[in-house]
């Protein structure tokens, strides 16, 4: 098979889904379409509106064979979730949204079974944000719909499988603190049997093997006029690191933004984490454990940005030694169940009678001290490489690198999960500046 000139990802946040074509030769991203990610209320309890972003992707890969052309799909998504299919193929419940809240005695059975972090590198988190949390919830809380499952996918390979009928799981989803993987042994762990599942679960294939081509109903419905191959795909910050793997020697940090702050020390070991601080092993596509730790960075800022407006980089950047000569200070965490402050309630110091932009000012430290938090808890060494929306933050960035007293480098591009996820199909990785 010829290697592909242009390649369509599906790209599905937290916060929003996109498809977006990338240059083979180039790597960069040449058309975008987006929509909000709908989290629908229930019943039976609250979840991704699957249907709907179907609906969208179909409907963005049609416009783009019309008008670019693609010779190939790829697929990336945020991670903590899985999905739930019956023998024909359709939801057994539906896609089960991570924020989702469980009872006190359904969380306290979870416990009593879960793995300890020794053997998965996955630490506590709440709701279903540990994905052998949302299984159990499912299995205990609606037994008879949970009795129809036939196959458990990972959420990257739930697309993929509607997109070429072929059920599979990979190492980057099952590795992000899902509860389900043994990093060090690359091996599913004793979660698997204590639930029960180990035959429900999809054979994991990796991020880069190309599945087989698009469904002909789906080809025909899409506008396809040949065989496109679908590639397995892979979670989304693990898309953002991959670039970063080829061609760099460790050890160097990784900071990928979104709706979550990923940090990754590329090169470092997992014999320091803390599993009360939110540090985690993630699974790099290449099926290697990667010490990483993280916080709710742009969950947060969308918080900020509805309660002071729209950041100023430039005016938040003068205000910067204004507020550090005031002690103008914003404390953790303003968002609550993950990150390295668990238990914190935010708090503004000193900050009687100050402006907006010095208000956006400390809160562009707060997420700087934040990150370089995050970056000793995992040993980080080397570079700090800045991808997705912080990147374009002046102040954050500035930040950033007093803290640290290392190179900071801010990466091109909105985000880096399509182009990691194009490289799956073969594409170049962008430019690094």
């Amino acid at each position: 098979m010829s290697k592909p000139e242009r390649i369509a990802v599906l790209d599905i946040g937290k916060t929003n889904a996109k498809v977006v074509v990338l240059d083979c030769a180039t790597g960069k991203e040449i058309a975008e379409k987006r929509t909000p990610n709908r989290v629908l209320a229930g019943p039976p309890y609250p979840h991704y509106d699957i249907e709907a972003l179907w609906n969208f992707a179909v409907d963005a890969l049609k416009v783009f064979a019309e008008t670019l052309g693609f010779d190939a799909i790829s697929i990336t998504t945020h991670g903590a979730s899985a999905v739930l299919l019956d023998a024909e193929g359709d939801l057994a419940l539906p896609a089960l949204d991570y924020e989702h809240l469980y009872p006190q005695d359904v969380q306290t059975a979870y416990a009593a079974i879960r793995p300890p972090f020794s053997e998965t590198f996955s630490p506590v988190l709440s709701g279903g944000l540990n994905v052998g949390a949302q299984l159990h919830y499912q299995k205990t809380t609606f037994a008879d719909d949970f009795a129809r499952v036939s196959r458990i996918l990972t959420y990257p390979q739930y697309w993929a499988f509607r997109l070429t009928g072929i059920a599979t799981n990979e190492m980057t989803s099952l590795g992000c603190h899902t509860d389900l993987w043994n990093p060090r042994e690359g091996t599913f762990s004793s979660l698997v049997d204590e639930l029960g599942i180990r035959d429900l679960m999809a054979p994991v294939h990796s991020a880069f093997d190309m599945l087989g081509p698009v469904l002909p109903e789906v080809a025909r419905e899409i506008g396809l006029d040949e065989e496109i191959p679908v590639h397995c795909g892979i979670h989304d910050s693990n898309a953002s690191l991959l670039p970063h793997l080829i061609g760099r020697e460790p050890p160097f940090a990784v900071v990928s933004t979104g709706t979550w702050v990923i940090n990754f020390a590329v090169g470092g070991d997992l014999d320091h984490l803390d599993p009360e601080r939110d540090t985690l092993a993630n699974v790099d596509a290449y099926g290697r454990a990667v010490p990483s730790s993280r916080f709710m960075g742009g969950r947060e800022f969308e918080m900020l940005t509805s309660e002071l407006g729209k950041l100023s980089p430039g005016a938040a950047l003068a205000a910067m030694p204004r507020i550090i000569e005031n002690g103008l200070m914003l404390l953790p965490n303003i968002t609550t169940g993950s990150g390295p402050f668990p238990g914190r309630e935010r708090q503004w110091l000193n900050d009687e009678g100050v402006s907006n932009d010095e208000r956006w000012a400390a809160a562009c430290l707060y997420l700087a001290l934040m990150t370089e938090t995050c970056l000793s808890l995992v040993g980080a060494k080397g570079p700090i490489l800045v991808e997705g929306p912080f990147a374009s933050n002046e102040a954050y960035l500035q930040a950033l690198a007093s803290l640290t007293l290392r190179e900071v480098a801010a990466l091109s591009g909105s985000t880096g999960t399509s182009q990691g996820a194009a490289l799956l199909a073969g594409a170049l990785p962008p430019p690094e500046t």
